[in-house]
């Protein structure tokens, strides 16, 4: 058998339906985390969903509750050759955003797979049910090319809180790390590119959100009688929310702009190109840094954005100057910034301006950090040069991808380096009404993923030897 029988294999999935089959049953699981009471839902996904497919492909596994003892359980799974092969943890979530299947086009519904030419659509298809059974159906094409061999150890973690912020999930890491040690994390989320370019990112910007909030005093008072003598908190927060960040979404908080761009992130992001998809808005030319890139602006610098303001009534207003304000702010930031220290750096900053009135309220719920695997390490060549090899194009590479993912548990508290290869588009509508896979890119996942994964077997052992060579 041969890596062309692999990928012959893992696309026969596709063209004889048989994934397509599988995604349905998944996806007919409602697992939406944010809707109280969801752990019976939650549990049921990895026992019943997962559990038979686990066990056919000769995995052990157990559930874990939740560490933080609120949100849904953990699933660990192995499947163990030979202590002398290369260990790779994957890493999914089967929880969902929540359904709401009022607002999906006509003839769609949320817990059904509805296939209309290349879109399958369905929540959860892109985010993230589909995307890790890609990879568990392309570890069953290898096994079944090497005559039930890999060539390497597999270990799997499935949570099921990842769409409420990853809750318990450093905890169990830290607690299993025995359990989930490996020498790389391939896993798969968020989209690619574009649907046409394979991508591999190697980690994810941070994000940290915090409340400003202006509380001058019980109750509006009429505009007309009181207007232009009681300051209006609205009026105060707008313009703090100015120093803050520019007219030109500039970050003018010195402490919160990243260290400079690292040459090798430079020149990985040399030629990409963010956005330009037929529902993509357009990129506006002049926001943000200036001097940088589209695609440095995104994936390799901070960005301050306002997510929400609030004041008055801005349903009916009335004729009156408000009591209060309030705005939510979101740092999205990479590698190398003190975001732990967000809310005294943008308090010292707003007091330096003139805005001690403004109430700065630290983060709601856990933060994520940045990660960012560096872009010459061993793996990531590898990585490159097998998706390259599958699919006959030049996979784009991002050095972390503009959102945020719980990468920090792998890259920090494990201590591994982690490949992130995605089977979605920007325009598949996750987290959003209409949400779907595209065909094409699932078939091209799929091989690429049994690519991968052949290759995993053939040259893992010298990658993970010379990588352990060069950290002596």
């Amino acid at each position: 058998m041969s890596r062309d029988d692999a990928i012959a294999r893992a696309t026969t999935l596709f063209d004889g339906g048989a994934f397509l089959a599988g995604l349905r049953e998944k996806v007919a699981l409602r697992t939406e985390s944010q809707v109280p009471d969801a752990g019976p839902a939650l549990r049921a996904y990895l026992a019943d969903g997962l559990g038979p497919d686990l066990a056919r492909l000769g995995f052990s596994s157990r559930i874990l509750d939740n560490p933080d003892g609120r949100y849904g359980p953990f699933l660990i799974a192995e499947r163990r050759e030979d202590a002398a092969l290369p260990t790779v943890l994957i890493y999914g979530h089967g929880d969902t955003v929540q359904g709401y299947p009022a607002q999906w086009r006509a003839g769609l519904d949320p817990w059904r797979v509805v296939v209309e030419g290349e879109r399958w659509y369905g929540r959860g298809t892109a985010d993230n049910k589909g995307q890790h059974l890609v990879n568990l159906a392309a570890l069953e094409a290898v096994a079944a090319a090497r005559g039930g061999r890999l060539g390497f150890n597999v270990r799997l973690l499935i949570e099921t809180g990842e769409e409420v912020g990853s809750p318990g999930l450093r905890a169990l890491c830290a607690v299993h790390r025995a359990d989930l040690a490996a020498d790389l994390l391939i896993a798969s989320d968020g989209p690619r590119l574009s649907a046409e370019r394979p991508t591999l990112f190697l980690g994810s910007r941070g994000g940290v959100t915090l409340d400003l909030v202006v509380a001058l005093r019980e109750g509006a008072h009429h505009s007309g009688n009181w207007g232009g003598l009681l300051r209006n908190p609205a009026t105060i927060l707008a313009n703090a929310i100015a120093c803050l960040v520019d007219g030109n979404g500039r970050l003018l908080v010195e402490g919160l702009r990243p260290p400079p761009i690292p040459d090798g992130v430079r020149a990985a992001l040399r030629g990409i190109s963010p956005a330009g998809g037929p529902t993509d808005p357009a990129i506006d030319p002049d926001w943000g840094e200036p001097g940088l890139s589209p695609a440095e602006r995104v994936f390799a610098w901070n960005t301050l954005e306002v997510l929400a303001f609030l004041t008055g009534n801005p349903e009916g207003p009335l004729n009156a100057v408000p009591a209060r304000a309030t705005a939510t702010l979101q740092l999205r930031f990479v590698v190398g910034t003190d975001w732990e220290n967000t809310p005294g750096i943008v308090r010292a900053h707003l007091d330096r301006h003139g805005f001690p009135m403004v109430e700065v309220r630290p983060a709601r719920g856990e933060a994520f950090r940045a990660t960012r695997l560096a872009v010459d390490d061993p793996w990531v060549g590898f990585a490159m040069d097998s998706l390259a090899r599958t699919t006959g194009k030049a996979p784009a590479l991002l050095p972390n991808i503009g959102g945020s993912l719980p990468n920090d548990a792998f890259s920090d508290i494990l201590g591994m380096p982690t490949l992130w290869v995605p089977h979605s588009y920007p325009a598949c509508s996750q987290h959003a009404p209409d949400e779907h896979l595209l065909a094409p890119v699932v078939r091209e996942g799929l091989a690429m993923m049994a690519g991968l994964f052949w290759d995993l077997g053939e040259t893992g052992p010298a990658i993970r030897d010379a990588r352990r060579s060069a950290a002596a």
